[in-house]
C-alpha cells in the first residue's frame, strides 16, 4: 500500500501537524481496506486502538436489550471513531460497521495519546468532538422521553437532512433513506416510519425525487416537534 493515498493527512484532527508528523504517524499505523455490510469493531470489544476513516462510510451500531438494532450515527471520511477506549480502556460502547468499501488506518492508543498530549490544537479538537457527543446523545434522550414515535422520526429526517441550495426552508436527505434505516435510528418498527412517510407526503410536508428525499417545510416539521415537546 502506496503512503500517497494512504495518509492521515486528510484527517482533521491533524490539520496542524507538518508533512513530517503526519508520515511519522502513518508508520505508526496498520492499514485495512473493508468491504461493504463488514464489522469493522463489535460492541464491548476489548481492543483500545484508534481507527481512522481515509475512504468510504462508516456506521455506528448498538443492540437493545431486546435485541433491535439502533443506528446512532455515520462517521465518513476524514474522521475517526474508538478514542474513549483509547482514553479509558473500557471496552467498545458500540459497534462500527462499514457502509461502504472503506480504507482505516488503526493506530495504537498509545501512539494516539501521545499525540493529543503533543499537539494542543489535536487535543483542543478532541475535546471539542467529545462535548458535541455528549450533546448529541442528550438531545437524542431528550427526544426518547418527550417526543413519541412520529415527531422522533421527524426529528431524525431534520438531523439527516442539508439546507437546499437557492430554496429557504427546504433541505434534502441524499441518498433517501430507506425506511429500515429510519427505523433503526429511532427504535421503532419499519412499518410505523411507512405509514408517517405516507402522511408527510399527503400533507406536502416531503417529496420524492430522484436520489433524494426534500423536506419541503423545515419549520414545519420544527413547529410540529416544538409542539408535541410541549404538549
Amino acid at each position: 500500500m502506496t503512503r500517497k493515498t494512504e495518509t492521515l493527512a486528510t484527517v482533521g484532527l491533524f490539520r496542524s501537524l507538518d508533512a513530517a508528523s503526519i508520515a511519522l504517524l502513518d508508520t505508526q499505523c496498520s492499514w485495512r481496506r473493508l468491504s461493504g455490510n463488514q464489522w469493522i469493531v463489535d460492541y464491548q470489544d476489548v481492543s483500545n486502538d484508534v481507527f481512522f476513516i481515509v475512504s468510504g462510510t462508516v456506521r455506528v451500531k448498538l443492540e437493545s436489550i431486546s435485541g433491535r438494532e439502533v443506528l446512532l450515527r455515520e462517521i465518513n471520511a476524514g474522521d475517526f471513531f474508538g478514542e474513549l477506549a483509547a482514553i479509558d480502556g473500557e471496552p467498545r460502547s458500540a459497534g462500527i460497521i462499514a457502509v461502504t468499501d472503506v480504507t482505516v488506518a488503526r493506530m495504537p492508543a498509545s501512539v494516539f495519546r501521545t499525540a493529543v498530549h503533543s499537539h494542543p490544537d489535536v487535543c483542543d479538537q478532541l475535546m471539542a468532538l467529545l462535548a458535541g457527543q455528549v450533546r448529541m446523545l442528550a438531545n437524542r434522550v431528550n427526544e426518547f422521553t418527550t417526543l413519541d414515535a412520529r415527531h422522533r422520526i421527524y426529528a431524525e429526517l431534520l438531523r439527516l437532512s442539508r439546507p437546499e441550495t437557492g430554496k429557504p426552508g427546504q433541505a434534502v436527505v441524499s441518498p433517501p433513506p430507506v425506511h429500515a434505516e429510519i427505523a433503526a435510528r429511532v427504535s421503532i418498527r419499519r412499518e410505523a416510519v411507512a405509514r408517517e412517510f405516507k402522511w408527510l407526503e399527503r400533507e406536502g410536508l416531503i417529496a420524492r425525487r430522484r436520489g433524494a428525499l426534500v423536506l419541503t417545510d423545515t419549520a414545519r416539521l420544527r413547529q410540529l416537534i416544538a409542539q408535541a415537546s410541549e404538549a
